[in-house]
């Protein structure tokens, strides 16, 4: 289930922001970009649409997907 970004506090999706970036390892490039950076871009990424927030009831769970990555899993399930 997709979860509109704007239906949470900004203190709540900055947390999950930062935990989706400690637990993903994203790499950056070489330049070495500092936590908040990170969570920047991603907090970014999820303003602009180019990623969505999603929720899993199965395993109870919030995760980060790219836009396109959720649009093509809808597409396989139609």
């Amino acid at each position: 289930m997709q979860i509109p970004i704007d239906q949470l506090n900004s203190e709540t999706l900055y947390a999950i922001a930062e935990s989706f970036v400690l637990r993903e390892g994203t790499d950056y490039g070489d330049e070495e970009a500092s936590l908040t950076d990170k969570v920047e871009q991603v907090l970014e990424q999820l303003r602009q649409g180019s990623a969505v927030l999603l929720y899993s009831e199965l395993h109870e769970s919030v995760d980060i997907i790219p836009a396109e990555q959720l649009k093509a899993q809808q597409s396989l399930d139609t």
